[in-house]
């Protein structure tokens, strides 16, 4: 048991850095508003000290998905801060305690850079590594799924977030090659399809050109690799989400993870 004296407690409620900016939910508001504000919000949020920069209606079906496919990774395209890849190695613990999956649980989490997010994860998590891999590469780039490849344990069934520039190029190439580590009844996460929804991203603009993830979910499921997925709209089933695109394969086979 740690002595009193020594535990660092964390910053107080009313310190207006420490929790997200508040919504308020008027009832004689309306919904368009209230979302707005919500999407608003939702990039000032955080998890264990760290920025996480997802609705908690969005979290709560990755809960269940995780369960539900018996996820032993995550593999997160889109790193930014490093929060997420936090909380989702924080529930594949559970899993591992609940004994639904093998105790070598992992993230691999890929982006441009991971510059600041080593020292930002140390900083919440000096033992991190363990069970976090960042890779610095390019969704574009074939050879960055080879490395993804390596990281992952012989045989575990692997659950893939896409949360990277939020535009056509990215996120039909994160398909293409990410795809095949999804195993039948798993799913592929295609984040934010909210951005090609302007009147509700009026308080953020994402850097760069950004757009056009709804169309190329919807041609990547005409090839004859996303013949084998279905999109699951009835997930989105909190009202208030992201408009994330849950992808569950039904059919198909899978490169071996680790092979």
């Amino acid at each position: 048991m740690a002595d009193q004296d020594s535990v660092v407690l964390p910053p107080h409620v009313h310190d207006p850095e420490a929790l997200p900016p508040e919504v308020r939910a008027a009832a004689e508001g309306s919904l368009l508003t209230y979302w707005q504000d919500r999407v608003g919000q939702h990039v000032h949020d955080s998890y264990a000290g760290v920025r996480l920069m997802k609705f908690p209606e969005d979290l709560r079906m990755f809960e269940h998905l995780l369960w539900l496919s018996r996820a032993q990774v995550v593999v997160e395209l889109g790193t930014h801060s490093g929060g997420s890849a936090l909380w989702f190695r924080d529930r594949l613990r559970i899993l591992a305690a609940y004994g639904l999956v093998p105790q070598d649980i992992r993230v691999v989490s890929v982006d441009l850079s991971q510059k600041h997010t080593h020292d930002v994860l140390a900083a919440a998590d000096p033992g991190y590594a363990e069970h976090i891999t960042l890779l610095e590469g390019d969704v574009l780039d074939p050879a960055t799924g080879v490395r993804v490849a390596e990281c992952i344990p012989q045989g575990a069934r692997c659950l893939v977030v896409e949360d990277t520039r939020h535009a056509y190029e990215t996120t039909y190439a994160a398909l293409s090659h990410y795809a095949r580590f999804v195993p039948e009844d798993g799913f592929f996460v295609v984040e934010d399809g909210v951005i090609d929804v302007p009147e509700l991203c009026v308080h953020i603009k994402p850097p760069g050109e950004t757009g056009g993830v709804v169309s190329a979910v919807r041609d990547w499921l005409s090839t004859d690799q996303g013949e084998a997925f279905e999109k699951r709209s009835d997930l989105n089933r909190y009202g208030i989400s992201c408009r994330n695109m849950w992808l569950r394969r039904t059919a198909g086979t899978t490169s071996a993870p680790g092979s």
